[in-house]
């Protein structure tokens, strides 16, 4: 008797051991239940491959979290004739405001109305004059107008054009579809703001996403750097 209890025990005891022990093994396995139900819960978009079979989904720059973190970086080169610019755009459409005000009140026809219409011409035309300022970080590229923003991954584009018409513009893609637009001067105008876009861009070549307008910024890289190679001789008094 003491025998079979103390078997019916181990026998009582089993069970239990058995289904702590399933438990157990339970508990491991659920180690890789979860990721696999992490796995089949991830977003559809997190397994698409972009040209060269770069992963959009797997961390890298692509993510909208990188999307959202790229915001947060340090700006380490930014347009700086934007200032002035600004200024002068400030100072044009204030004198159209203050010069049509004057006519006016000349002539004795100023009141509310007409100086209200005079002020929304000048403030139409500061809108219009308005500078975008750009600023570039690491692997990126922001230009902002007056109402908003658009900012590209410059190791992720995938598209390079030239606009042309009255303004010429450098209009760049990336992988996900953002695209911004840049005046050509304003480049060759800052070195520093260049190097940024120009790492970017040898960044989208190794990766073998950018296709239309390589051979368009290589051009544009060789005119900057003999730009600037000429300025600094003329600064040193070589040339």
């Amino acid at each position: 008797m003491p025998g079979g209890g103390a078997g019916g025990a181990g026998a009582s005891a089993g069970p239990g051991e058995r289904a702590a022990g399933g438990g157990g093994v339970g508990g491991v396995g659920g180690f890789g239940a979860p990721a696999e139900a992490g796995a089949a819960g991830s977003p559809a978009g997190a397994t698409r491959t972009g040209p060269g079979g770069f992963l959009l989904g797997d961390g890298g720059p692509g993510d909208e979290g990188f999307a959202r973190a790229e915001r947060r970086e340090t700006v380490l080169a930014e347009d700086r004739r934007w200032v002035g610019d600004i200024r002068a755009a400030a100072f044009c459409a204030l004198s159209l405001g203050v010069l049509l005000h004057l006519m006016d009140f000349s002539g004795g026809t100023l009141d509310g109305s007409r100086s209200a219409l005079w002020t929304t011409l000048s403030v139409t035309l500061f809108a219009v004059l308005f500078p975008p300022r750009v600023t570039a970080g690491r692997h990126w590229l922001s230009v902002r107008g007056l109402f908003r923003e658009r900012r590209v991954s410059t190791d992720l584009l995938t598209r390079a054009a030239r606009r042309g018409g009255v303004s010429q513009r450098i209009v760049l893609t990336d992988i996900r579809g953002r695209r911004v637009e840049v005046d050509p001067s304003t480049l060759a105008g800052n070195p520093l703001l260049w190097h940024e876009l120009d790492r970017g861009v040898r960044k989208s070549r190794e990766r073998g996403l950018l296709g239309t307008g390589s051979a368009m910024l290589q051009h544009l890289s060789d005119r900057i750097e003999a730009d600037t190679v000429r300025a600094v001789f003329e600064v040193s008094e070589l040339r």
